[in-house]
């Protein structure tokens, strides 16, 4: 009688017992794997323009940052070159800027006014003007015109 009780008791401790090692083993390595992918996926030197998080990235928390919309960190970053660099600069990268991401095409116009505008407070208008070239049609010239009347 104490053969059966012996064989009862293995077979019912059996199936979960195999569950319970093959889970001990398995888990460990699938958290393992998806930290290491997790680590290996934060861009470390902070300096890309990868939309993926960086180590460094402080804005996550930020609900301002979150916010903004990418036509217009797109048109300050732009705004940033204009005064830095020169209009023409500017309005190439824009260019690439939409040809890269075609989805900011319907903002390229209005981002255009805004840099013939900014050109004309910062280098005048018959300056501004000289730097006008087709990017989303004329916009930046319509821009260094309303600016100037």
């Amino acid at each position: 009688m104490k053969h059966s009780m012996n064989q009862q008791t293995r077979r019912g401790r059996g199936p979960a017992r195999r569950i319970g090692r093959t889970l001990a083993f398995v888990l460990p390595v699938v958290l393992v794997l998806s930290g290491t992918l997790a680590v290996t996926r934060v861009n470390w030197s902070g300096n890309s323009t990868d939309p993926v998080l960086t180590a460094a990235d402080t804005s996550v928390g930020s609900p301002r940052v979150a916010e903004r919309a990418p036509q217009d960190v797109l048109r300050d970053k732009l705004l940033t070159e204009l005064q830095e660099e020169d209009p023409g600069v500017a309005l190439t990268h824009l260019q690439q800027a939409v040809n890269g991401r075609p989805s900011l095409a319907k903002h390229c116009a209005s981002i255009a006014r805004a840099l013939g505008q900014a050109a004309v407070r910062v280098y005048g208008p018959t300056r501004a003007q000289s730097y006008a070239r087709p990017v989303c049609d004329t916009a930046f010239a319509t821009g260094v015109a309303a600016a100037h009347s």
